[in-house]
């Protein structure tokens, strides 16, 4: 526990100086890629700090010059910031609304052009999602979605949520499935302990909406796709 309130002592130390520099050189110049990258390197360092290494396998399957939606498994808090720290370019990411309202992190979030979700179940909260992820695709930006929409307890694949394979019809993105594994043993559901370890990200061939018959077609393969990264135990 001493090394996870360490690490998050570091996080927090660093993250304001770069959110006082970077936040308003993004308000003078419009430019984002220098606080995306700053934020990136506070997270790399604290992987380094927390004895956690990335191994990142099939980077050649991300399709070069187009915005994708990368759909990947979920089973700890680790894994939005050790997939987001591998994929190449910038991406955006579904996001609890409810982060939203943190100060400093929210108003990042919003410059990032990250998409806020809620878990209402409200059609119109949902659409508005979807048009605001869609308008992120179309400026150039990656979508990164975790497709369970829940983290799972036991590691094994629970059953997803149609939202993003309705993003990636109406959108037509190259959808890129993604398996994470070894995050479930450095942060286990329900605990802020972080455990060393190795994280290992696998990059699946995209898969086209429209080389399916319907969306159930194309969430079926991704789930296959997606399996086949993961180790047996995993496997649902």
């Amino acid at each position: 526990m001493i090394r996870t309130v360490f690490v998050i002592a570091v996080i927090a130390v660093m993250a304001v100086p770069v959110a006082l520099v970077t936040i308003p050189w993004f308000l003078v110049t419009g430019q984002l890629m220098p606080l995306y990258s700053a934020a990136f390197f506070i997270v790399r360092l604290a992987f380094k700090l927390a004895g956690i290494s990335l191994h990142a396998e099939g980077l050649e399957n991300i399709p070069t010059g187009k915005a994708c939606i990368f759909m990947a498994n979920h089973v700890s808090n680790l894994d939005p910031p050790v997939l987001t720290s591998i994929i190449p370019g910038r991406t955006s990411v579904f996001y609890k609304n409810s982060l939203g309202k943190i100060p400093i992190l929210g108003y990042a979030m919003r410059l990032a052009e990250f998409v806020p979700v809620t878990r209402s179940g409200d059609l119109e909260a949902a659409q508005q999602s979807a048009r605001q992820a869609k308008a992120v695709l179309a400026r150039g930006i990656h979508i990164t979605t975790f497709v369970e929409g829940t983290r799972s307890r036991d590691g094994k694949l629970l059953p997803f949520k149609k939202g993003p394979f309705y993003l990636a019809q109406d959108s037509g993105a190259p959808c890129v499935p993604v398996s994470i594994s070894g995050t479930e043993t450095m942060m286990h559901k329900g605990s802020m302990q972080v455990l060393p370890g190795t994280a290992r990200v696998v990059f699946h061939p995209p898969l086209y909406a429209a080389d399916f018959p319907d969306r159930e077609a194309l969430m079926q393969a991704v789930r296959l796709s997606i399996a086949t990264g993961l180790p047996e135990s995993m496997r649902s």
